[in-house]
């Protein structure tokens, strides 16, 4: 007991050290660190790219798809759900850019502002606008600031149009936000957040920009793939996107056909329900053959079912 206590210290120590010492954020090549299952292209923070063809892709994902899918691959921490939604008709995806906020405490406020200086970093206004100034088309400004509602609120309509301009996406938040009706008036700009409030942001303090972060129940690092809509968000490692896409689209495939077919009542609900037979295969191999809106290229599908285990 008394090695792994002194482990675990070591490793929280380390973890301490490695976040305050010496930056805000993490060096590109600390990034790769924590995102080293990634093999793809990354950004010059060193967080992974995925494709905008993926992001597009995953809008038409469903949350049970994306979560069931996560769940086997062994990742039981990436959802979190109860939000208010800015526009809850609408589905954003992105790549997500993280911060940490914590409460005020002026020590090491002061050190966070005088590391910021070092670093180049905006001198004007909060500190709550440097994770902002680093966005980029496609990403997602995601912030943990521990549920805080009353001062807590993170951005107004101004640094929403900024993050808008920026990143043409939009927010989420364990935390919160002001003046609901001037966001909405920033077209396209969407949110996910924990509350409003009229007042404006004192008593808590930025550390970290783009480190791991807690929201909720989930496990979030820059460059997850962000999948939210009106039943959630999802963070989804960047190294597991591609293989969910195409699994996830290939069950909305054996649905839809499944749906069809029970329909017409050329099946029972239980052979549709359960491993198919031969014949059921054959049946949709057939209909796939001749579908011409498929989800993904028809050469992806081809080498998807080579590996299928039926």
């Amino acid at each position: 007991m008394k090695k792994i206590s002194l482990v675990y210290l070591t490793l929280m120590l380390s973890w301490v050290n490695f976040t305050f010492a010496q930056q805000i954020s993490p060096t590109p090549d600390q990034v790769k660190k924590l995102t080293s299952e990634w093999t793809g292209e990354r950004f010059p923070d060193g967080r992974p790219k995925v494709s905008d063809e993926l992001l597009e892709r995953l809008r038409n994902i469903s949350m049970e798809e994306a979560w069931g899918l996560l769940r086997n691959k062994g990742y039981n921490n990436q959802f979190e759900n109860d939000w208010i939604i800015l526009r809850d008709d609408q589905v954003m995806t992105g790549r997500a850019v993280t911060a940490q906020y914590m409460p005020m405490r002026p020590d090491v406020s002061d050190m966070v502002k005088e590391i910021g200086k070092s670093e180049g970093r905006s001198q004007a206004g909060g500190t709550n606008s440097w994770p902002i100034d680093g966005l980029t088309d496609g990403d997602v400004y995601v912030a943990d600031s521990y549920g805080k509602i009353v001062d807590g609120t993170l951005i107004g309509d101004n640094l929403g149009t900024a993050i808008y301009t920026k990143s043409k996406r939009g927010v989420i938040f364990n935390g919160s936000v002001r003046d609901m009706a001037g966001l909405l008036r920033v077209e396209g700009f969407n949110g996910w957040v924990k509350g409003h409030d009229p007042s404006y942001i004192q008593e808590m303090m930025l550390t970290t920009v783009n480190y791991p972060i807690r929201m909720g129940r989930a496990t979030v690092l820059p460059g997850d793939a962000v999948l939210a809509n009106k039943w959630g968000v999802v963070f989804i490692p960047a190294h597991l996107l591609a293989d969910l896409v195409i699994n996830a689209e290939f069950i909305m495939l054996r649905d839809q056909f499944g749906i069809e077919r029970l329909k017409e009542q050329k099946y029972t609900a239980g052979e549709i329900d359960s491993r198919w037979s031969e014949t059921i295969q054959n049946d949709f191999l057939g209909w796939i053959k001749e579908k011409q809106d498929l989800p993904m290229s028809r050469e992806e599908l081809d080498a998807f079912l080579k590996d299928r285990n039926w």
